[in-house]
C-alpha cells in the first residue's frame, strides 16, 4: 500500500453528500485537497471541516460541463503543486421519469454533468499524470449501471457510459502508469437521498463516510494494481433480483 501523505488530490462535487465524506477520508490521509463544485458556500463549508482536522485544503468552484472552468480548475491545481496525485470524478445528478415524457433539456443536463464532467476532467489529468509518471483517477459510478431502477433512463445511461469511458482510459493510461477506476456506491445517505419521500428514506443505507473507506483502500493501492470496478452496497439493499 502506498503512503497519500502530502499528495495532491482533485475532488469533484466536494461539497456535500459523497464527495464532502471523501473530502473527510482523504484529509484523515494526510492528502492536500482541490475541492471544487458549483456552490462556493458548501465548499467553504467542507474546506472548514477538513481545515479544522488538520488537513491542507484549497477550493476552486467550478462547473465541470464547462470546458474552461475546467481547464481553469486544472490550472489552479498545478499551481499548487505541480503533480497530480489523485484525481475522484465525484460530480454527478440524478433526474428521470417516464421515458416518453423525458424533455430534451433533461437528458442533456444528466449527461452533461455525469459523463462529459468526468470526460473534461480525466482529458486535463492526462497529461499532467503523463509528465509525472502515473497517477490515479476514480470514477464514482453507481449500482444503476448494472440494475436500473424504472424512470432513470438519463442517469442508468450516464452510469453505463460511465463504465465504458473508465474501461476506455484505463486502456489508455496503461502504459503510463496512470489506474483508471470506477466505483459503484448502493444507497448513500446524502443531504438529496435525506430529503427525498418516505419511501425511498426506508431504504437501507451506508453513509458517506463508510463508502469513502473504499475510496481510500483503492487510492492506497501501488500503481501497478487496479481495483478497476468496486461495487459497494448496503448487504440488505434489494440490488440483486431488484430488476
Amino acid at each position: 500500500m502506498i503512503e497519500l501523505q502530502g499528495k495532491l488530490a482533485l475532488i469533484t462535487g466536494a461539497g456535500s453528500g459523497i464527495g464532502r465524506g471523501i473530502a473527510r477520508a482523504l484529509a484523515h490521509e494526510g492528502m492536500h485537497l482541490v475541492l471544487t463544485g458549483r456552490t462556493p458556500a458548501t465548499l467553504d463549508r467542507t474546506a472548514a471541516e477538513v481545515r479544522a482536522a488538520g488537513a491542507t485544503c484549497y477550493t476552486f468552484p467550478a462547473d465541470v460541463t464547462d470546458e474552461a472552468q475546467v481547464q481553469a480548475l486544472f490550472a489552479y491545481a498545478l499551481r499548487i503543486d505541480g503533480n497530480l496525485d489523485l484525481l475522484i470524478n465525484n460530480a454527478g445528478v440524478f433526474d428521470g421519469g417516464p421515458i416518453d415524457e423525458l424533455s430534451l433539456a433533461t437528458w442533456n443536463h444528466v449527461l452533461a454533468v455525469n459523463l462529459t464532467g468526468p470526460f473534461l476532467c480525466m482529458r486535463a489529468a492526462m497529461p499532467v499524470m503523463k509528465r509525472q509518471g502515473g497517477g490515479r483517477i476514480i470514477n464514482i459510478g453507481s449500482i444503476s449501471a448494472q440494475m436500473p431502477r424504472m424512470h432513470s433512463v438519463p442517469y442508468t445511461t450516464t452510469k453505463h457510459g460511465l463504465v465504458g469511458l473508465t474501461k476506455a482510459a484505463a486502456l489508455e493510461g496503461r502504459e503510463h502508469g496512470i489506474v483508471v477506476s470506477c466505483l459503484h456506491p448502493g444507497n448513500v445517505a446524502t443531504e438529496r437521498r435525506q430529503a427525498s419521500d418516505a419511501a425511498q428514506d426506508q431504504e437501507p443505507m451506508m453513509t458517506p463516510d463508510e463508502l469513502a473507506t473504499t475510496v481510500v483502500t483503492m487510492a492506497r493501492l501501488p500503481l501497478h494494481i487496479n481495483m478497476l470496478e468496486a461495487i459497494v452496497l448496503p448487504t440488505t439493499q434489494a440490488y440483486l433480483g431488484r430488476g
